[in-house]
C-alpha cells in the first residue's frame, strides 16, 4: 500500500484518537441506558426551551421533540407537508393565507390546542403591547414581519393577512420560532416558561436537571400516536472526545457534531453508524468592503482564487463539508445555480490581481476566528490552513480568535478599518434569509442587520426584494440565479463550504434518519 504525506497524516491521526478513546473510555464508563431510554451526546446544555427566545441549533434539536408547528418539512427534504394544519390556501394576490388544523390536539398540560392558540402565539412575537412579548434580544418576529393581523374564524380556521405579497412565509412556518407553545402555560410560567416549556409534540418535558441534562418522556395522547420509546435524555457533553468517549462506553446512543478526525475515525467501525448530511449551511469569510484593501474588487477576488477550499473540504474537515459557491446554498435545489461561475484555485491569477490592484510586493490583512461556535466547522484549524494559502500569494494574514459571544459581538458591530476579514456560518430555512439579513445595503450593523463587511450593490437590493414578493417558485429561483451571479462576481464573501452535518448512534439504535433542516427527529427512534 503506498501512503502519501496527507494519508499517512490523517492514519497518525486516527490512531492518536483511538489511543485517546480508549483512555477515555476506561474512565467514564457507565451502565447502557435501558432499551426503552435514548440517550443523546449534545454540544452544550439549552439555553431555554422556549422556541420564540432560542436561536440555537443544540436547542432546536429538542424542541422538535417538544412542539410542532403549523407546517413542517417533509422527512428527509427541504419540502413542505402539513403538521398541526391539514391544509392551506392562499389567496391570488398572495396576501392571505388560510389553515386548517387538526381536531382534538391537545397540548402536553392538557389545554386544547386550536386557532385561537395560534393567534396568542405570532401575536406574542409581533405584538409589542403583547403581556408575554418581551422574548428575547433576537429579533425572531423578523421571519413574520409582514404578518399584519392573525384572525381566529373559527376554532379549526385560523386566517394570516399580510401587508404584502411575501413568498418565504411558508418556509418560516417551519423554523422553530413558529413552534406552537402552549398559551396556558405561558400564562402561569411568564418569563420562566422556558424551563417549563409545553407543546403538542411527540415527547413531553419531564425536567432539566444540574447541569443542563433534559429528559422527556413519550406524550401518551399525541395525536400521531405513542412513540416507541418511552424516554429522551439529552445530556450536555461539550468536548467532542467525550462525546465519542461515553459513546463507546455505552453512556450515551448518539453522538452530535463530532470533530472530523472523530467522524472518519468511526466510519465502517463495527458497532457504530455513521450518518451524514449536507443541509442549507454556508461557512464563508466577511470581507471588508468598505475599509481596507479588500475595499478594491480586484485583491478580494484573489483571494478566492488564493484558497484552496478543495484541500480544505479534504484535508481540514475531512469530508465533513462539501464545497460550496455563492450565497444560496446547494440544498435549496430548486433555486441553486449549478452553472455558477466559480472561484478555481489559482495562485497564479490570484498575484496577477494583486498587482494589478498595486500590491504586487504583497499586504497585511487582520483576521478575526472563533474558537468555537455553532456551525464553524473547525474555524482555528481551517483558519490555520487559508492563513497558509494567502502567504503563498504574498498576503500574511494576521489571526486574531475569540471567544463564541466575544466575537459574535465584535463582528455583528461590523468590520472596521482595522479588520479586514471574518469568518462566519449560517444554517437557513430560506433562500431568502441570508441574502436578506447579510447582503443588502440596509442590512449594516447600524441599520440592525448582519451585513458586517459593508456589501452595497443596489442591483442585488433589487433582486432581493422581487424574490420576497414573487411567489411562482419558478420566477423566484431565476431572481436568486440572478442574484448569486451578481454577488459572486462582487466576492463580499469567500464562500468556503456546506457543512455535512454528522451523527453516530449505536448499532441498535433505529428510525433516525439526519435532516437537510438540521432538525433531530426522534418520534420513530427505537433500539433493538
Amino acid at each position: 500500500m503506498v501512503v502519501s504525506a496527507a494519508n499517512g497524516s490523517a492514519l497518525l491521526r486516527a490512531l492518536a484518537l483511538a489511543a485517546a478513546v480508549l483512555l477515555l473510555v476506561t474512565g467514564c464508563a457507565r451502565q447502557t441506558p435501558p432499551a426503552d431510554t435514548l440517550v443523546v451526546g449534545q454540544v452544550a446544555a439549552p439555553r431555554s426551551l422556549d422556541p420564540q427566545v432560542t436561536t440555537a441549533l443544540n436547542d432546536f434539536r429538542i424542541l422538535v421533540s417538544l412542539y410542532e408547528g403549523l407546517v413542517r418539512y417533509r422527512p428527509g427534504t427541504l419540502e413542505l407537508e402539513p403538521g398541526l394544519a391539514t391544509s392551506w390556501s392562499v389567496s391570488d394576490d398572495g396576501r392571505v393565507y388560510r389553515f386548517k388544523l387538526r381536531e382534538g390536539v391537545r397540548f402536553h398540560d392538557g389545554s386544547r390546542f386550536d386557532a385561537a392558540a395560534v393567534r396568542f402565539n405570532f401575536q406574542r412575537m409581533l405584538d409589542p403591547e403583547h403581556p408575554f412579548h418581551d422574548t428575547g434580544p433576537f429579533p425572531l418576529a423578523f421571519f413574520f414581519e409582514q404578518v399584519e393581523r392573525v384572525v381566529a374564524e373559527d376554532p379549526l380556521t385560523v386566517r394570516f393577512e399580510l401587508s404584502q405579497p411575501f413568498a418565504p412565509f411558508l418556509s418560516n412556518l417551519a423554523y422553530p420560532a413558529a413552534l406552537m407553545v402552549s398559551p396556558a402555560a405561558v400564562r402561569r410560567w411568564g418569563a420562566d416558561y422556558g424551563r417549563h416549556p409545553s407543546g403538542t409534540g411527540p415527547f413531553r418535558f419531564a425536567g432539566w436537571q444540574r447541569g443542563g441534562q433534559v429528559r422527556l418522556t413519550r406524550f401518551e395522547d399525541w395525536h400521531g400516536g405513542e412513540a416507541p420509546l418511552s424516554t429522551l435524555i439529552f445530556r450536555p457533553l461539550t468536548d467532542p472526545m467525550t462525546r465519542v468517549a461515553e459513546l463507546m462506553a455505552g453512556g450515551v446512543d448518539l453522538a452530535l457534531e463530532l470533530s472530523p478526525d472523530n467522524v472518519a475515525a468511526l466510519r465502517g467501525r463495527d458497532g457504530y453508524q455513521v450518518l451524514e448530511a449536507t443541509g442549507p449551511h454556508l461557512w464563508f469569510l466577511i470581507l471588508n468592503t468598505r475599509d481596507g484593501p479588500l475595499a478594491d474588487e480586484r485583491v478580494r477576488r484573489a483571494l478566492s482564487h488564493a484558497i484552496d477550499r478543495r484541500a480544505l473540504v479534504r484535508d481540514v474537515l475531512r469530508r465533513t463539508a462539501a464545497v460550496a459557491d455563492g450565497p444560496v446554498p446547494e440544498a435549496f435545489h430548486w433555486a441553486f445555480d449549478p452553472d455558477l461561475p466559480s472561484y478555481a484555485h489559482d495562485p497564479a491569477q490570484a498575484r496577477a490581481l494583486l498587482a494589478e490592484a498595486g500590491y504586487g510586493a504583497g499586504l497585511t490583512l487582520d483576521f478575526l476566528v472563533p474558537r468555537g461556535g455553532s456551525g464553524m466547522l473547525a474555524p482555528l484549524a481551517m483558519a490555520t490552513a487559508i492563513q497558509g494559502d494567502l502567504a503563498r500569494v504574498g498576503v500574511q494574514a494576521s489571526i486574531q480568535s475569540f471567544e463564541w459571544n466575544a466575537y459574535l459581538a465584535r463582528v455583528n458591530d461590523g468590520l472596521d478599518k482595522d479588520t479586514d476579514l471574518a469568518a462566519m456560518a449560517w444554517m437557513t430555512n430560506d433562500p431568502d434569509t441570508l441574502p436578506f439579513l447579510a447582503l443588502r445595503c440596509d442590512a449594516v450593523p447600524s441599520e440592525g442587520g448582519f451585513n458586517s463587511g459593508w456589501y452595497c450593490n443596489p442591483a442585488v437590493d433589487r433582486l432581493i426584494d422581487q424574490a420576497r414578493t414573487t411567489t411562482d417558485r419558478d420566477a423566484r429561483a431565476r431572481l436568486y440565479r440572478a442574484l448569486a451571479r451578481l454577488v459572486q462576481h462582487d466576492a463580499p464573501w469567500v464562500t468556503v463550504a456546506s457543512w455535512r452535518q454528522n451523527l453516530v448512534l449505536r448499532d441498535d439504535v433505529r428510525g433516525i434518519r439526519l435532516e437537510p433542516s438540521f432538525a433531530l427527529r426522534l418520534e420513530n427512534a427505537r433500539k433493538r
